[in-house]
């Protein structure tokens, strides 16, 4: 078989669409050797990869910054409504191929990189990703990000530049070993330090009641210097601005100390203070109460509603001093988003400033909070919601804890009048949580601050309102909504999958870039037997190219020509790595009773990142490649089944291995998963989904029709029945031999022989604690996995469904769902005006 082209001589051959203007080649080129010329210093003339990759880094910042400019210049003279997306996770991955996608310089900047004798494809692997989030949630804010410049919305993203993003996994003998992200040791090119905007926030200190007004006093003061980064829209000359916080010691911080002469250890304890911003959190869908944590969040939060203040009192270009002091417009003027609970504190933190600083009236203040912002939530699992210790408030917080109080009495007060006597739902519904350890409910927090609440999926957001936050729905019902998560056409298809764009382009024109639901017009192509073929040599050549990459890094013989099954995503018990690896077992022993009987062919990819302290993930990760060293090495088995465990998922591999992929695993228990978004991202690639009715999974089998899915298991009310009448793993495991002799083998050490007790926790686990009922959806996962191989064996038929599903993905890009906050939650209206380019006059 032919080797795959890469994607560098894929675009060199693509017809004549978007190929670059000669003038356009010559100038980056210039622009490119200028820029080399001066990042070699003078006593070293030899360019290292890393120089080039500078040096186009920093070429086609330049075509960004002008733009940037303009774009900040076009919100201050109009003053539109200002969007403010509050996470504490941003996943930006790789900057330089999106920069140039969104820009349209890709084919010139490709061009000129193979004139100077250099590959494109090489320059973009050395860059790092920035890794700022976990999974799902920070990705999403990604996402949004490109959206809301793409639609001309006057959008911000404010998080935290953490130093250290989420951990580089390592494999060591099956085991997952971390690794610090020294993200930022070259430097980042795509930033720009702004050092004249940098911010004060107080922490611990006392409150004083005085009779001016209320006082929060003796704080210790940490310093908030932001560093922004371009988002550039598709193609329209917007670009919207990232800005995050990194944490800087006063220079007078701890100094006190020097009268007693210990100036040494003052200046070390500077690290103190700058620690706040130094590594993120690495958990996903868990709470951890650390103090570090909640000094993240209230250190974003503080630093970012000083600058949304700065920014709503001198709107004008130009204009440092204030020329609104009247904060009756501020919500006209300001939206904010509240990513999850993580930015929760800016609800108290707003109205502190409004009462304590601005002296605006409580009442009036609470108004202005509550048409500000709006929470997005984004789990159910209970223990993901965070539930603060009010002891840790009381010393870090204390002017918030009085507020956070005050806010909770006026909230009980109106649930008693309305619900007289019904003290229960009083202790449901109350912000503080009495107990043996006082906490405060973020969520809660959140829910009566908010002008608006969303789930990120219909099944989600239904839950949200029947049972997470059934009273507060009871109580204002017209709070809740839906916001169905969304994925960026640009890098989740345009970007990583240029052949499948290509081929779509030529049927259907460019238009779906930026209205995804043109896709539709696929559906007139599906019997159409070159476009069958078209789609179906994409999909191999990217399974290539991805095979060709795993025997480079895993030294393992891939079958291109066997499905590539893939289950990419955080490892958590609610995902159920646990039900895949039981199917491979199954699988294994049925090749192995009957080695000469013909089947389908797979190789099973499992890759993500268990949080460092979760043992059982853990455990996953060590079992997952230890079925896979029993498989892999088996010569019964041949290329008949692999298990490859994909050592540091993150999102550069995210696009090599998603439009590889020909069947999606979404597995997870119903009910668990809020949304989902690498669901989407398969889809729109051309791979088939096994999943159950849980998540956007809901809506994907409602827009390409369940039969076009793999759709198994059970449904939201069978998992609640079974908990009504128990759940007995045992049963299953007596009644079902396959299922049987499965367990058996990890628990007889056959998958650890050189440890056979290895895996005593999650059998364990399996048989007598599993809140996640893995065993429920065995026999029906298996059947369903029957199904998925007589489909492969009729590869036209195949090819006919994932036309289908590529045709019905449009729904689920971000821009729908962006259009839908800015309409329905923010109260503004997406923009198609272009802002003309730095080299035409501005209107």
């Amino acid at each position: 078989m032919a080797a795959p082209l890469s994607d560098g001589e894929r675009r060199k051959q693509i017809s004549v669409r978007g190929i670059a203007g000669l003038g356009d080649v010559a100038e980056v080129r210039k622009s490119f050797n200028r820029h080399l010329h001066f990042t070699l210093v003078k006593d070293r003339n030899v360019a290292t990869p890393r120089d080039y990759f500078f040096a186009l880094a920093h070429t086609v910042r330049d075509h960004l910054v002008g733009r940037w400019i303009r774009t900040q210049q076009h919100y201050y003279e109009r003053d539109p409504k200002r969007i403010y997306y509050l996470s504490l996770e941003f996943y930006m991955g790789r900057t330089l191929q999106n920069t140039m996608v969104n820009l349209g310089l890709q084919n010139a900047c490709d061009e000129a990189i193979y004139q100077l004798g250099l590959d494109l494809e090489e320059l973009e692997e050395i860059e790092e990703d920035a890794g700022l989030g976990n999974g799902g949630l920070g990705r999403l804010a990604a996402c949004f990000l490109d959206s809301m410049a793409t639609l001309g919305l006057a959008a911000y993203g404010y998080g935290i530049r953490y130093e250290f993003g989420i951990f580089n996994q390592k494999i060591v003998d099956g085991w997952q070993v971390e690794e610090a992200d020294d993200w930022l040791r070259y430097g980042n090119p795509w930033e720009k330090a702004r050092p004249e905007y940098m911010l004060p926030v107080h922490f611990y200190g006392r409150v004083d009641h005085t009779p001016e007004g209320v006082k929060w006093v003796d704080t210790q003061v940490v310093l908030a210097m932001p560093y922004d980064t371009p988002v550039p829209g598709y193609k329209n000359n917007t670009v919207n601005t990232m800005r995050l916080w990194s944490a800087k010691a006063p220079n007078d911080f701890n100094l006190q100390e020097f009268n007693v002469g210990d100036y040494i250890e003052a200046v070390l304890d500077r690290n103190l203070a700058e620690n706040i911003s130094r590594v993120l959190y690495p958990n996903d869908n868990f709470f951890e109460g650390k103090e570090l944590r909640l000094k993240q969040e209230y250190f974003v939060v503080a630093a970012t509603l000083q600058d949304i203040i700065r920014r709503f009192k001198s709107s004008k270009f130009g204009c440092r001093d204030p020329v609104r002091t009247c904060f009756e417009t501020f919500p006209d003027k300001v939206a904010i988003q509240l990513n999850d609970t993580h930015p929760a504190l800016s609800i108290p933190e707003l109205m502190r400033i409004l009462v304590d600083v601005e002296k605006v009236e409580w009442d009036k203040a609470w108004e202005i909070t509550k048409r500000t912002c709006a929470y997005t939530n984004h789990t159910v699992l209970p223990e993901a919601l965070e539930r603060w210790p009010v002891s840790m408030f009381e010393k870090l917080l204390p002017r918030h804890l009085e507020i956070i109080y005050a806010l909770n009495q006026m909230h009980l007060d109106r649930v008693a009048a309305l619900y007289p006597g019904d003290i229960d739902r009083l202790r449901r519904m109350s912000v503080i949580e009495e107990g043996d350890c006082k906490r405060i409910n973020m969520a809660h927090l959140c829910v009566i601050g908010s002008h608006a609440v969303n789930g990120v999926a219909r099944i989600h957001s239904d839950i949200v309102k029947n049972s997470v936050f059934k009273d507060f729905y009871e109580l204002e019902p017209e709070k809740f909504q839906n916001k169905t998560n969304g994925i960026t056409p640009r890098r989740w298809l345009l970007l990583c999958n240029p052949g499948l764009a290509d081929v779509i382009a030529e049927k259907i024109g460019e238009g779906f870039i930026t209205d995804l639901s043109q896709l539709k017009k696929l559906l007139d192509f599906i019997n159409n037997e070159p476009f069958i073929r078209d789609v179906a040599k994409v999909k191999q050549e990217n399974k290539l190219k991805f095979a060709a990459y795993l025997e480079e890094k895993y030294k393992v013989k891939i079958n291109p020509s066997s499905m590539f099954d893939v289950q990419v995503k955080r490892i958590h018990e609610y995902k159920r790595q646990l039900l895949n690896c039981l199917h491979a077992i199954t699988l294994y022993n049925r090749i192995r009773s009957n080695p000469s009987k013909s089947f389908v062919p797979r190789t099973i990819m499992i890759g993500g990142k268990a949080a460092p302290g979760y043992h059982m993930a853990k455990m996953i990760i060590k079992l997952i490649t230890s079925i896979g060293e029993v498989i892999n090495n088996d010569p019964y088995v041949g290329d008949k089944l692999k298990v490859i465990f994909l050592e540091n998922y993150r999102v550069s591999l995210a696009e090599k291995v998603i439009p590889a992929a020909d069947l999606s695993q979404q597995i997870s228990t119903a009910g668990t998963e809020a949304s989902g978004t690498g669901n989407m991202k398969f889809m729109v690639n051309g791979a088939l989904t096994i999943g159950t009715m849980d998540g956007a999974n809901v809506e994907m089998a409602e827009e390409a029709g369940e039969e076009n899915l793999f759709i198994f298991g059970m449904r939201v009310e069978d998992v609640e029945a079974l908990d009504r009448q128990g759940y007995n793993a045992r049963e299953y495991y007596e009644r079902l031999p396959e299922l049987r002799q499965a367990i058996d083998q990890i628990s007889s050490g056959f998958f650890s022989p050189r440890d056979p007790g290895c895996f005593r926790d999650v059998v364990n686990m399996l048989m007598y604690h599993d809140r996640f009922k893995v065993f429920a959806d065995y026999e029906a996962y298996i059947k369903c996995q029957g199904q998925v191989d007589q489909l492969f064996m009729d590869p036209r038929e195949w090819t006919k469904k994932v036309i289908r599903n590529i045709a019905c993905s449009g729904k689920f890009s971000s821009d729908r769902t962006i259009m839908e906050y800015a309409r329905e939650i923010w109260g503004v209206e997406p923009s198609a005006t272009k802002i003309p380019p730095p080299n035409l006059p501005r209107d």
